[in-house]
């Protein structure tokens, strides 16, 4: 058997088949998971993609809401900017196709934040399209199956992995694989056997053409990349409360974190009331909270956090500023590090914190 029908066959067999995107031709539900999971793992997934389906049911549901009523289902799985291409797309599709999905992978890439690997894909499960994918655990399916050296994320890298993944499907038996359980192999293969460090290679069904594993190369290809250290980045964070509510600050879009409510920010290098001051506040009570840093994809940022009550209220409420009950922080799409410190300081007792004057 060649190389696409021995994945497909494996897939049928041995593959994930519970997943609940699976069992479905419904381009929307195909298109939502495959934007969820970019750079997210399926078990991180799964609670969002059914939340935010039980939300927006469908394409038109989707459309019709507004980015801020999209962002709280988004809110802690990361890569925000994924969650505002998937609402402008849902518009586009309404506005550009008659709110009918593209038919086509060709048609699919056009549309915001869909490349062309993930249009392949959607267009092989919704379609049936023979369209080959190159995703991250794909480019390490191939760079070992066929030995390709040079960092998968570079161009010239690049273009020999596509090249060998239009051949799979080209002529012969590879006109007749089964494109979604072709397709849904690779991504099974590289998730659970192919895997980055100790690769289960005897349950592997290519594993008898394998360049790497004949030649014992697991642990080199693919190629590592070559990775530039990330700049440092600071900022100081306020939770500012005035009785019961907790000042938020929207974030712009586009941007870090954009769209989402976050805490006020201020300079690292003042002090906490010095940042209140800014705000037209007079702090009450202070209390210097633990610093931490949370890593993006292009640099670090290291947080100083303080937590400030105020006797007095400044008039802030109003976009881009509101006052929101701090029993109701629950709802509010927070950016995941943010969430995890309000969550813990209000789950604290306070009591065990030392007040700074």
């Amino acid at each position: 058997m060649d190389f696409a029908t021995r994945i497909a066959t494996w897939q049928q067999r041995h593959g994930r088949h519970d997943l609940p995107w699976q069992n479905t031709r419904d381009p929307y539900r195909i298109w939502l998971s495959e934007i969820m999971l970019q750079q997210t793992q399926v078990s991180t997934v799964i609670p969002y993609y059914q939340r935010f389906l039980e939300r927006f049911p469908d394409l038109h549901a989707l459309a019709g809401a507004e980015q801020e009523d999209v962002m709280p289902y988004w809110a802690g799985l990361g890569y925000y900017a994924r969650a505002r291409n998937l609402h402008r797309c849902a518009r586009e599709i309404v506005s550009d196709w008659g709110g009918r999905f593209p038919p086509d992978a060709a048609a699919i890439a056009t549309l915001p934040g869909i490349g062309r690997s993930t249009a392949a894909a959607i267009a092989a499960f919704a379609y049936g399209e023979r369209s080959p994918i190159m995703d991250g655990n794909v480019k390490r399916v191939f760079a070992r199956h066929f030995g390709i050296e040079g960092d998968p994320t570079r161009r010239e890298t690049e273009i020999r992995l596509w090249d060998l993944a239009d051949a799979q499907l080209a002529g012969g038996a590879g006109h007749e694989v089964d494109m979604g359980a072709y397709t849904q192999g690779l991504m099974d293969l590289g998730a659970t056997l192919c895997v980055r460090s100790k690769p289960l290679c005897d349950r592997c069904p290519v594993s008898e053409t394998c360049i790497a594993r004949r030649d014992g190369r697991q642990a080199e290809l693919p190629t590592p990349r070559v990775r530039k250290a990330s700049p440092e980045r600071s900022t100081g964070m306020l939770v500012l409360q005035h009785r019961d509510r907790v000042l938020l600050q929207q974030r712009p879009s586009p941007g870090i974190w954009g769209g989402l409510w976050s805490l006020p920010e201020f300079d690292p290098t003042l002090d906490a009331a010095s940042a209140c001051r800014e705000l037209g506040a007079t702090p009450d009570t202070v209390y210097e909270l633990a610093a931490f840093a949370h890593t993006f994809t292009h640099f670090r940022l290291h947080v100083r956090p303080w937590y400030v009550i105020v006797a007095q209220a400044p008039d802030l409420d109003g976009k881009p500023w509101q006052w929101v009950d701090a029993a109701g922080l629950a709802a509010v799409a927070l950016p995941a590090p943010v969430r995890k410190l309000v969550d813990g300081l209000f789950a604290a007792d306070l009591a065990a914190l030392a007040p700074r004057s």
